[in-house]
């Protein structure tokens, strides 16, 4: 039944599969506990994530380990180990530093 509508109008529509990002719900709580401390974290934090990152991490790890996401790279979720996080007290000397310090 068309309900008012000529039944023609949905005649061509390909639904879309959603795009990166857009995953499953967690209906069952599979990876609640993860989601919880994230959210905790990020609370506690004043909602700036750097500090909870691996607890995002775990977030996400779950969520691949138990079908809820597509498994992807690490690089490609914004994890990049090859990167190492730098605080104040472990910053890496510019080349124009080291020359001018000898």
């Amino acid at each position: 039944m068309s309900f008012g509508r000529p039944p023609s109008v949905n005649v061509g529509f390909k639904p879309a599969p959603p795009d990166r990002g857009a995953f499953p719900l967690d209906h069952y709580g599979e990876c609640k506990e993860q989601m919880q401390r994230y959210m905790a974290c990020l609370r506690s934090n004043s909602s700036t994530s750097s500090p909870c990152r691996p607890l995002s991490k775990d977030y996400l790890d779950c969520r691949m380990n138990k079908g809820l996401m597509e498994r992807d790279e690490w690089k490609n979720l914004g994890f990049d180990s090859k990167k190492p996080a730098l605080d104040s007290n472990n910053k890496e000397e510019s080349p124009t530093q080291s020359k001018s310090d000898s």
